[in-house]
């Protein structure tokens, strides 16, 4: 008992927190002493958005550890993505959005005609003055004058309406080397269009056998 009221008797507010500081101290120094093994820190012992970008060095984060399809289109910075950072042929058809690819992107001879699906490219696509001189709507048509021994026969084969004869020809049908073309022409319109294809024929000899004269007409809308 005599003891303790000594040690009371010494006893003080200063004493107790100088002490008590002490301790703190001491168990401060002895916390920031020790060290972490490595892997000792998991995933559950960080809080949830404890990692910040400002705490992650230089290329910390590689490809390996971005699960796929994690980066989005919203995570990209414009221009992020150049040409030199996608694989060969890494951007398919369906990858490309409508109206997207511009022909200023396109480099010089970039689209073949191996890259054209079949009637790809319309009217409205091409020069006004390219498309008057293309041959269009192409038909085919032959006539054939009387089958008789008639000494000369003529015979004209009209193209269909709105078309205008490009080219032709002409045929004897069923008479010796006595009979022969004499003439074949475009067949002329009062307004010079080429409305089909003129041929005649004649005998050079008289020609006991029937014989026919057939006129050929290439037609085209022009």
């Amino acid at each position: 008992m005599e003891r303790v009221s000594g040690l009371k008797k010494h006893l003080s507010v200063a004493n107790v927190l100088s002490v008590t500081a002490v301790f703190i101290a001491l168990g401060g120094s002895a916390y920031a002493a020790v060290k972490l093994r490595p892997n000792q820190v998991k995933t559950v012992n960080i809080a949830k958005e404890a990692v910040t970008q400002q705490k992650l060095r230089a290329s910390a984060v590689t490809s390996g550890k971005i699960a796929n399809g994690q980066v989005n289109n919203r995570d990209l910075a414009n221009g992020s993505v150049s040409g030199n950072k996608l694989g060969k042929e890494a951007v398919k058809a369906n990858k490309i959005a409508k109206k997207a690819v511009g022909a200023a992107a396109l480099g010089p001879e970039a689209v073949t005609s191996a890259k054209l699906k079949n009637e790809a490219v319309s009217q409205a696509k091409l020069a006004s003055s390219l498309y008057a001189q293309l041959v269009k709507n192409v038909s085919y048509v032959t006539t054939t004058s009387a089958f008789d021994s008639e000494t000369n026969k003529t015979i004209t084969a009209e193209c269909p309406v709105g078309k205008e004869a490009i080219g032709g020809g002409a045929r004897i049908n069923g008479a010796n080397t006595t009979t022969v073309v004499n003439e074949t022409a475009p067949a002329l319109a009062v307004n010079g269009s080429h409305f089909g294809w003129y041929a005649a024929g004649r005998e050079v000899a008289p020609e006991a056998s029937n014989w026919s004269v057939s006129a050929f007409a290439v037609c085209a809308t022009l």
